[in-house]
């Protein structure tokens, strides 16, 4: 039986996988113009599922067309001659393997010259393909790289040289086609600047799955074992991930195989759910992975955050280090505006669990002295949460607080209060056995925390001031997005950093929702005579 697969490639027979049609089509279509491609992706994208079936899709069809896969992800500190001497073995194994998957006898001409190759640099590289070419004849050898980012750094500038030179050349063109798949782009691997040694690329972009495409994977599973899931479920899954293959696959995983739900029921939203805090909690090697890189470097939180928490965001420049090296690791994307995104909620969860400091030093005045109050005494003895009495206190907090926020260890001033109000929900939810989500409606500058308890909803959207435009603009998105699902009360928090900061509480009815917004100052500095007591 198949499964849904997170551990490298998936294949048709073994698992239940996205076809990916247009983009097979599109990709297939190029290798025929004799493009030679890149493919540069963070990990776990479905890069390597995608060519290898493009490939085996392409050379089905028409056999003249003779792939050769090779990894260079073992070759990272190879020296030049152990590497040309590698290199030499892989093409002559994976030639071997392509004769005998189609059933066909090697030429005794071939087999020599296979035995006799010395490849010692790109000169005796460029000579053997041109070799190969003629001794494979009618054959159009297709050569795709995978893991190319494990190449010495001494050895990439003139080995893309030599790719470029046979691309180029008017005598021979063996490889007709040739594929360069990894994490680091072109232009991050190490090479003369002054120019670039691969100028002749033909991008080619394997993107998330879209919602048809999620529908699509989990309808394999229905027609295999006979269990539906309910259309929120794939609607809530594919905004809750983006369309990120290995969330997806993940996710699947625990919905069908791990929280032992019967085949003859309806994989429903309160599955989904526990799937989702699974998939919030546990330490698989993809979100680790995610998690490792973005600890990289400090300056990755002030980014992160402010992309996060303000509207305006930042615009995407690749040229940005930093910008940069958080779009290979897939942590953010280029939005339709052109600006800086979060990749999807999950990230931006796991990120601010991870910029949220163990304790933050604040959480036993979460009540005050003279009320004694609990998280238990927001929820009713129906199970319904106080949410207008819960944020009232929590207001309460930030103001019995005040200069001690700026304290909070390990946290950039601008975010916070966003960093207090997620901790504060997150033991709240905790202690009354609910679920919180993040819904990233545009993938920065607004924050819509999801509360789930007892079968209800209670959505909270947060931001940080920017203007009294923005802020009215704001009570509209969230009363948009209460009619989307289906709510008919919000709660809108808004942080205000300025000077002289404006507190507001406001209660009112926006396009036919019920909205209670509050702005909430956050002091700027530690009054004087308190910075300079020990």
């Amino acid at each position: 039986m198949r499964t849904f697969g997170t551990q490298g490639p998936v294949n048709p027979h073994d698992n239940y996988t996205v076809v990916r049609a247009k983009e097979t089509l599109d990709f297939i279509e190029r290798i025929k113009n004799g493009k030679y491609l890149v493919i540069f992706a963070p990990r776990q994208t479905g890069k390597t599922t995608f060519f290898r079936a493009a490939l085996a899709t392409l050379t089905t069809a028409d056999p003249a067309y003779f792939p050769i896969q090779l990894d260079f992800q073992i070759q990272r500190n190879a020296t030049p001659a152990a590497f040309y001497g590698q290199f030499a073995y892989m093409i002559r194994r994976q030639i071997e393997f392509v004769f005998q998957k189609r059933g066909d006898t090697l030429p005794e001409v071939l087999v020599q010259f296979l035995e006799n190759a010395r490849l010692t640099d790109p000169f005796s590289m460029t000579a053997f393909f041109e070799q190969l070419g003629g001794l494979l004849g009618d054959h159009r050898v297709v050569l795709f790289i995978d893991e190319f980012d494990g190449i010495p750094q001494e050895i990439v500038s003139d080995f893309l040289y030599a790719l470029r030179y046979i691309y180029l050349s008017e005598t021979f063109h063996c490889p007709h086609s040739v594929g360069i798949v990894g994490v680091k782009n072109i232009r991050q691997l190490n090479y003369d600047a002054s120019i670039s040694p691969f100028n002749i690329q033909d991008e080619f972009v394997v993107s998330n799955f879209t919602l048809e495409q999620v529908k699509e994977l989990f309808a394999q599973y229905t027609e295999a074992v006979g269990q539906p899931f309910a259309a929120a479920v794939l609607e809530t899954l594919h905004r809750q991930t983006a369309g990120q293959p290995f969330l997806i696959n993940r996710a699947a995983q625990i919905l069908t195989a791990e929280l032992n739900i019967p085949k003859t029921e309806t994989i429903a939203l309160e599955h989904f759910s526990k799937a989702h805090t699974q998939l919030l909690e546990e330490g698989n090697t993809h979100i680790s992975h995610l998690l490792n890189n973005i600890r990289r470097d400090r300056r990755f939180e002030s980014v992160l955050m402010r992309i996060a928490s303000y509207e305006r965001g930042l615009p995407f420049n690749p040229d940005d280090e930093i910008i940069d090296a958080l779009a290979m690791y897939g942590v953010i994307s280029k939005g339709a505006d052109g600006m800086c995104e979060i990749a999807n909620p999950i990230y931006q969860h796991r990120i601010l669990r991870v910029f949220k400091p163990l304790f933050n030093g604040l959480e036993t005045e979460y009540f005050s002295e003279e009320n004694g109050d609990d998280f238990i005494d927001y929820l009713t003895h129906d199970g319904v949460i106080e949410m207008r009495a819960l944020l009232d206190n929590f207001q309460d907090f930030i103001a019995r607080a005040g200069f001690r926020i700026l304290q909070v260890p390990d946290t950039p001033q601008e975010s916070v209060g966003q960093h207090l109000l997620y901790a504060y929900l997150d033991a709240f939810i905790r202690i009354i056995g609910g679920d919180m989500f993040l819904e990233v409606q545009t993938g920065r500058g607004r924050m819509d925390l999801l509360l789930l308890h007892n079968q209800r909803k209670y959505i909270v959207e947060t931001k940080i001031w920017e203007g009294d435009r923005l802020y009215q603009r704001g009570k509209r998105q969230l009363a948009a997005y209460l009619k989307l699902e289906g709510e008919r009360h919000g709660y809108y928090v808004v942080f205000d950093h300025r000077q002289k900061p404006e507190t507001r509480v406001e209660s009112e009815v926006v396009e036919g929702v019920n909205i209670r917004s509050y702005v909430i100052p956050v002091m700027q500095s530690i009054p004087s005579n308190t910075a300079r007591e020990p």
